[in-house]
């Protein structure tokens, strides 16, 4: 007899609580595209190295393929959904607009996901390859780029992209 597979979760996802019956294997991104229909997260190379799948987990990011939703019950978990809206973006999501920090649009949800979690590491001081920071100190593209290694745009828009989030930085204050 084969024993039953299924978990009971809740999680959840931009402040709504979601029960849910899964099969324990299940990724975040799977819950999350599949069961709860929040398909803005994307799954590129299901591996953890591209980073279209990042969401914010307790504000911090991570690559949903990489994690199980069950591992999620007691989180707080934010995709690109629940950061703006089509009629009220996110001040980075318009940053992104502003800056044409998009082509295809692919990478961006991950790439915003991970924007937002990356600022708030700097924020708290968190140290980088490029080397340490002042508190006051604005943060600069090459430590963006550094930061945001881990996120992959097919489309080349690198150039723009850290243009968007240094804007976003500069107008929300990235050291405060």
């Amino acid at each position: 007899m084969e024993a039953n597979a299924n978990v009971a979760v809740t999680l959840t996802v931009n402040g709504v609580s979601h029960r849910l019956e899964l099969d324990a294997r299940v990724t975040l991104l799977d819950a999350l595209r599949e069961h709860l229909r929040l398909t803005g997260t994307k799954k590129g190379c299901d591996h953890g190295q591209c980073g279209a799948c990042t969401v914010l987990v307790n504000g911090r990011r991570i690559n949903s393929c990489l994690s199980l939703a069950a591992m999620h019950g007691a989180d707080n978990i934010t995709t690109i959904e629940g950061l703006g809206t089509t009629d009220a973006l996110h001040p980075l999501q318009a940053a992104f607009v502003a800056a044409d920090g998009l082509q295809c649009g692919y990478c961006t949800a991950g790439q915003i996901c991970s924007a937002m979690g990356m600022l708030e590491e700097w924020r708290a001081g968190w140290p980088s390859h490029v080397g340490e920071h002042a508190p006051a100190e604005a943060i600069t593209a090459a430590e963006i780029r550094e930061r945001m290694s881990g996120n992959l745009c097919r489309c080349a828009a690198y150039p723009r992209i850290v243009e968007a989030i240094q804007r976003y930085a500069g107008d929300e204050g990235a050291s405060t």
